[in-house]
């Protein structure tokens, strides 16, 4: 995959990975793509680990499907670090 079909579907997986999760999620545009392609490795290695029961690092394509499998990753990422990074106060 190229560098700006990585830009876009970062960007659209993040962005609707935030719209959909509940409270709000500051950042960035840049951190909102960061969160789209760490979504969409985090997604795809997922559903290919599911798939073939093989655990390698794979991303999701981009199409309608793989920017799915990349707002479910980008949804698990933000709950994974909303849970490690939890602030004491």
């Amino acid at each position: 995959m190229s560098i700006l079909a990585w830009v876009v579907l970062g960007l659209l997986a993040g962005a609707i990975a935030k719209a959909i999760y509940p409270g709000y999620q500051g950042g960035s545009i840049l951190g909102t793509m960061f969160l789209g392609i760490v979504g969409a490795i985090l997604g795809g290695t997922l559903v290919n680990l599911l798939e073939t029961g093989s655990f390698t690092l794979t991303a999701a394509s981009f199409s309608i499907p793989g920017l799915f499998v990349a707002v479910l990753g980008a949804m698990i990422a933000i709950f994974l670090y909303y849970k490690l990074a939890r602030r004491v106060y």
